[in-house]
């Protein structure tokens, strides 16, 4: 009888843990899919085509920010990055020259897989998302990535643009340590159910 009690209680205690993960990846699914990341691969991992892949960021950053201002929606960041990556490809281009390269630059619209990334104010779960992708020449090196939109590839906009589309509950989990374990648990748990 002792035996049936454990089991029961167990199974109990399991069903209550997988039930919350349940939620939170939930919520975190809906964090997933209102992101729109740029990813920028670099054409290899010299420390030349690095600072290259580097220079190309800051200018894209810089020069073609403006297209994802007050937008209020994921569809509307997409939209414009659609529109734009003609613009997106003509920045890397002239940077890519402007530094004595040929590299080819190909930019486009995807859906990839990002591992969980932690940042000093958040964390990002691992999944698919939507990514304006720049890759430089042969794309062979190192990538740079960071959040479009929400626009949290600027640090001091991060608070206030994750609050205009997120839940507080969602950046809450983002935005507290306790849940990077729950991420990782997440994140094997995806992995082994493939």
């Amino acid at each position: 009888m002792k035996k049936i009690e454990f089991s029961l209680a167990v199974g109990l205690i399991i069903s209550v843990i997988l039930s919350g993960f349940s939620v939170f990846a939930k919520d975190m699914d809906n964090v997933r899919s209102n992101v729109l990341r740029l990813h920028i691969l670099a054409n290899s991992d010299s420390e030349y085509d690095q600072s290259l892949k580097l220079l190309v960021r800051d200018a894209v950053l810089k020069e073609t920010g403006d297209i994802f201002e007050n937008l209020k929606s994921v569809a509307e960041a997409k939209n414009s990055a659609e529109q734009n990556l003609g613009k997106i490809k003509e920045v890397a281009e002239r940077v890519i020259s402007e530094n004595g390269q040929n590299y080819s630059i190909n930019a486009y619209i995807c859906n990839m897989y990002f591992e969980t990334r932690v940042y000093e104010n958040f964390t990002l779960p691992a999944g698919y998302y939507d990514a304006v992708r720049i890759e430089i020449g042969k794309a062979e090196g190192k990538n740079w990535w960071c959040v479009m939109f929400p626009s949290l590839c600027v640090p001091a906009a991060s608070q206030n643009c994750m609050q205009e589309v997120f839940t507080q509950r969602e950046i809450d989990e983002l935005t507290s340590p306790k849940f990077e374990a729950k991420f990782l648990i997440l994140e094997l748990f995806k992995k082994a159910t493939k």
